[in-house]
C-alpha cells in the first residue's frame, strides 16, 4: 500500500487532535472526506436549490433500511418564521433562523401503519419498541448519508438534538400524524468563510475499538489523552469549558435537568401513539 500523503497526515493530526496519529496505509478519496467533516454553525443566505435538496435526498434513501421498510421521513423547512418557531423549540440556536435549510428527520411508523391497513393487516409490532428503533436507525444512517452528500456539494451541516426538547409542540408545527416523531434536525447551507469551522478531534481507536471482547480499563490511556486533545481544543476555539472533556461529560449527565426537557421523551412518545411494549 501506499504511504500517506501530506494531506492525510494533516486530516488524521485534525481529527484526532495529535501531532504524530497513527496513520493507516489504507485510504481512499471518500475517506479523506470524511475525515475533514466539521459541524458548521454559520452560514450565506445563498439558497440551497431544489436539486441539490433532491440529491441530498436520494443519497438518503441509498442507506441500509430495516428489512427495506423505509420507517424514516423527512420535512424540508425553509420558511423563515417556520424556522424560527423550531430554533425556540430547540434552545433558542439561531444557526436554525440562519440556514437557508433545515431538514428534521423523523421516525415514521404512519406510514406503514397506512399500508398495513390499506392491505387489511393487522400492525401490532408497530407498538413495540423495536419498531421505534427501526424507525430511529434508519433515520440516522438515511441523515448520515445526506451530509455527506451535502458536503460533496459543498454545503455545511451541523446536527440538531435539541428538536427533541418539545416533541408534541414540534409535531403541531410540521402538523405530523401519530406514530411520527422527530429524530433530530440539520441545517444545510454554504459555510461562511468568515466563521470558518474547525475539525473537532476524536478518541483515540483505543478508546472506541475493541478486539473480540470489550475492556473498560483498556480505554483509560486513551481518554488521558482525548482529555489533553480536547484542552488543547477548547482552548485553541475560545470556547469557555471549565476543565476537562471528561469533567464537561461527567456534568452533562449528572441529572435529568441536563436532559433540556428530553427527561420526559417517553411520555411524549407515549402521547404520539408510541406505546413502547
Amino acid at each position: 500500500m501506499n504511504a500517506p500523503t501530506p494531506n492525510q497526515q494533516a486530516l488524521y493530526q485534525a481529527r484526532y487532535g495529535s501531532p504524530e496519529p497513527a496513520v493507516p496505509a489504507a485510504g481512499s478519496p471518500i475517506i479523506d472526506h470524511l475525515l475533514a467533516h466539521r459541524s458548521v454553525r454559520a452560514y450565506l443566505p445563498d439558497p440551497v436549490s431544489d436539486d441539490q435538496l433532491a440529491a441530498i435526498v436520494a443519497a438518503a434513501q441509498s442507506a441500509a433500511s430495516s428489512s427495506n421498510l423505509h420507517a424514516w421521513s423527512v420535512v424540508a423547512v425553509r420558511d423563515p418564521e417556520r424556522k424560527a418557531r423550531l430554533s425556540i423549540m430547540a434552545g433558542d440556536q439561531p444557526h436554525i433562523r440562519q440556514a437557508p435549510l433545515f431538514l428534521v428527520w423523523l421516525a415514521d411508523l404512519a406510514r406503514l401503519e397506512q399500508v398495513a391497513t390499506t392491505a387489511g393487516e393487522a400492525h401490532a409490532a408497530l407498538d413495540y419498541l423495536e419498531m421505534l428503533q427501526v424507525g430511529f436507525i434508519d433515520a440516522s444512517l438515511a441523515a448520515q448519508n445526506a451530509v455527506t452528500a451535502a458536503e460533496s456539494l459543498g454545503l455545511g451541516t451541523v446536527y440538531i438534538g435539541g428538536i427533541r426538547n418539545q416533541p408534541e409542540a414540534v409535531a403541531a408545527e410540521l402538523q405530523l400524524p401519530p406514530r411520527t416523531v422527530a429524530v433530530f434536525g440539520l441545517c444545510v447551507g454554504t459555510p461562511d468563510p468568515a466563521q470558518p469551522a474547525a475539525v473537532k478531534p476524536r478518541p483515540p481507536q483505543s478508546v472506541v475499538l475493541h478486539h473480540e471482547t470489550y475492556s473498560l480499563p483498556a480505554q483509560a490511556a486513551g481518554l488521558a489523552e482525548y482529555d489533553g486533545a480536547m484542552t488543547a481544543f477548547y482552548a485553541s476555539q475560545g470556547m469557555k469549558v471549565r476543565g476537562t472533556w471528561s469533567n464537561h461529560s461527567a456534568k452533562r449527565i449528572r441529572d435529568a435537568a441536563a436532559l433540556t426537557g428530553r427527561d420526559r421523551l417517553v411520555e411524549a412518545l407515549n402521547a404520539r401513539g408510541f406505546p413502547l411494549k
